[in-house]
């Protein structure tokens, strides 16, 4: 039997690995249950035939966040020695952001199967690319199939906050070994990643003064101030979509700013009260040909210019945390490698694409200097109510997977 015809046979069992994993809820912040999940994804890897181990993240390298010190940070490492000179890298988060509303089934965290979906919060992001993969490597060991080239495999936390102690702490402290990577997300049925934006973020703070609210003349309002620089952004706006990048497959993608996904009155407000102060974020995404450092002096000058004609409007700006764009065109072999992988299981015609949002990739193509790809199974609402991935994309992932390994040798 090939791999391809196992994992076809074994649906089942990918499915139920994949409620095993969804039903641990490694909900970051704060970062619950990475002990159980770590543990369980090493014994998958080792039984899969890896040489698998976690590796716990040093306290000292936490720093003194609260959570951090509270729920220890773990991530997976595993290897597959089959005698080639070349090694191909996967990695994965299994991380999930929080859960509200009301699901479909019930708890996000007691995954459902229903009409050829599984329900449930990760499913498509990404604990389902874990469940492809490790039944990928299933296939292989069952079939007695010997990849053409060595397989590391990595497993990490905390993609969903800012990756430090998960794929940013693996490829700076980790025996990698790695030529080449495929980050399972990024891509999904024909499109595969070959890049995606980066990411600024900013936090600014409005500075008013109080007053009481039967006196308003008397201070100066925050919440006033801050209308009117948010306002102002629009003219930025206008700027940002005059700047354009198109893609390898012919997509134009612009430079965007989101206004507020955090804002707040300062300390101390009361109804009858001017408010002191006022804060508010910007999310500004960064295009793979601009450059994280340019993209911010830009806007911090931007909004410097905008306060000063706003009359009595003074600003603070802080950076709440940033991530690189990543791109490089789908020129090199392991491109087609994969693109003729996804061709045999799909059929159709690859296409590669460019993220507007940001993943690990960035790590393995900048810090390891390694060709990156972004491939996964995908699925439908990701953060969101009734986040979900389909049964027979998973199977198709996984196969995708088996076949790259069993073909590509770098």
């Amino acid at each position: 039997m090939t791999p391809l015809r196992y994992l076809e046979h074994h649906r089942a069992d990918l499915v139920a690995l994949l409620q095993r994993l969804v039903r641990l809820p490694t909900v970051n912040p704060p970062g619950a249950q990475y002990g159980a999940i770590t543990a369980l994804l090493a014994r998958e890897l080792a039984a899969a035939g890896l040489r698998a181990r976690r590796l716990p993240v040093p306290r000292r390298a936490a720093g003194p966040a609260p959570e951090l010190r509270d729920h220890p940070r773990y991530n997976v490492l595993g290897f597959l020695d089959a005698g080639a000179a070349k090694t191909v890298h996967f990695n994965a988060h299994y991380d999930v952001v929080p859960a509200g509303g009301r699901w479909r089934h019930g708890s996000p965290f007691h995954p459902a199967v229903e009409g050829g979906w599984v329900y449930g919060r990760g499913t498509a992001d990404m604990k389902g690319s874990i469940a492809s993969l490790l039944l990928a490597l299933r296939a292989l060991r069952a079939t007695g199939t010997r990849p053409r080239c060595n397989v590391e495999v990595s497993f990490t936390a905390d993609e969903e906050t800012d990756s430090r102690l998960g794929a940013g702490w693996i490829v700076r402290h980790a025996p990698l070994r790695a030529d080449y990577a495929v980050v399972m997300e990024g891509g999904e049925g024909h499109a595969i990643g070959c890049g995606h934006n980066g990411v600024v973020w900013l936090e600014v703070t409005v500075h008013g003064r109080a007053a009481h609210g039967s006196t308003p003349e008397h201070g100066i309002n925050a919440l006033e101030k801050m209308a009117a620089l948010v306002r102002a952004l629009e003219d930025y706006k206008v700027r940002l979509a005059r700047r354009a990048f198109r893609t390898p497959a012919g997509a134009v993608m612009h430079p965007t700013i989101n206004v507020g996904g955090v804002f707040a009155a300062a300390p101390g407000g009361k109804i009858n009260t001017v408010p002191a102060g006022a804060s508010f974020s910007i999310d500004r995404r960064v295009l793979a040909i601009e450059t994280l450092p340019a993209a911010e002096r830009e806007l911090r000058a931007f909004l410097a210019a905008a306060a000063r004609r706003i009359p009595r409007c003074r600003i603070t700006v802080g950076k709440v945390s940033e991530s690189p764009p990543c791109f490089r065109a789908p020129s090199h072999p392991f491109f087609a490698a994969l693109a003729a992988s996804v061709r045999r299981v799909r059929g159709g015609r690859p296409v590669p694409y460019v993220s507007s949002g940001f993943n690990d990739m960035h790590f393995f193509a900048h810090h390891l200097r390694v060709p990156t790809l972004g491939y996964g199974p995908g699925g439908r609402d990701f953060h969101a109510v009734d986040e979900r991935a389909a049964t027979a994309t998973l199977v198709e992932c996984a196969q995708i997977y088996a076949d790259l390994l069993t073909t590509f040798a770098g």
